[in-house]
This record gives structure tokens, C-alpha cells and sequence, in this order.
């Protein structure tokens, strides 16, 4: 489970809203992960991954306004890790997933909450400095 800290605040509100949101889907996630009464996570699973990318969409799109507002003057190599991101997610092979969900949800866990994590401590911190 991943739990909001304050280290994470950029104080900018409405980015940190966001990124609680997205913190938000990754618990749902763990709690699917943990739920052993559900044995077919398949569906929920594409669910999460459909909601997470669609929200990151969202909200790399309003953080990118944002930094052209402020002329962050590393936006564009900002921009090309949210892409990354993004084409990360895109990648999920759903033949894979309905294969061991538990085992493919851990790795989309691990690789989300550890991205999350890196990029608003590291590369989101950059431009509120």
C-alpha cells in the first residue's frame, strides 16, 4: 500500500489533488492484489489500467500547462518521461494479465507506485524549486 506524506506536497493544489488521485488507484490496485476472495481479478485489473491511463492522460496534460505557464524551461524533457510513462502502460498485454493477474497486477504495482514515488520527489520537485 502506498501512503500519501507530506514530502510528497509540491504545494501546488490542484497537481497535489492529482497526485492523491493517482495514489488513490494504485491502493485500489494493492487492494485487489491482497483480495483473496475475488478469483478472477481479470476484469477489475483491465478496469485499473483503463482509469489509470486515462488519468494520467489527464493529469500529465494539466502539468504540462501548467510548467508552459510557469516557461519551466525543462518541459519538454519532462514531457518525454510522462510519455514514457505512458507507452509503459499502453505495453500491458492483457493475454498476460488473464494468464496470473496476481503476479502481472504486483509488477504493474511495483512499476506505478515506484514511478509515482521517483517522479513527484525527483522530476516534479524540479519545477516548484
Amino acid at each position: 500500500m502506498i501512503q500519501w506524506k507530506e514530502s510528497y506536497r509540491l504545494g501546488i493544489e490542484e497537481i497535489d489533488e492529482q497526485h492523491k488521485k493517482l495514489f488513490e488507484i494504485a491502493n485500489r490496485a494493492y487492494e485487489l492484489l491482497k483480495n483473496d476472495f475475488v478469483t478472477d481479478k481479470y476484469d477489475r485489473i483491465v478496469d485499473i489500467i483503463e482509469e489509470l491511463k486515462d488519468y494520467a492522460v489527464y493529469h500529465f496534460s494539466f502539468e504540462e500547462k501548467y510548467m508552459a505557464s510557469i516557461k519551466y524551461r525543462k518541459i519538454f524533457s519532462h514531457k518525454v518521461i510522462h510519455d514514457d510513462f505512458i507507452a509503459k502502460i499502453n505495453e500491458v498485454d492483457l493475454d498476460n494479465v488473464d494468464e496470473s493477474q496476481d503476479e502481472y497486477l504486483l509488477g504493474i504495482l511495483d512499476f506505478v507506485v515506484q514511478w509515482i514515488e521517483q517522479h513527484i520527489l525527483g522530476t516534479d520537485r524540479q519545477y516548484v524549486s
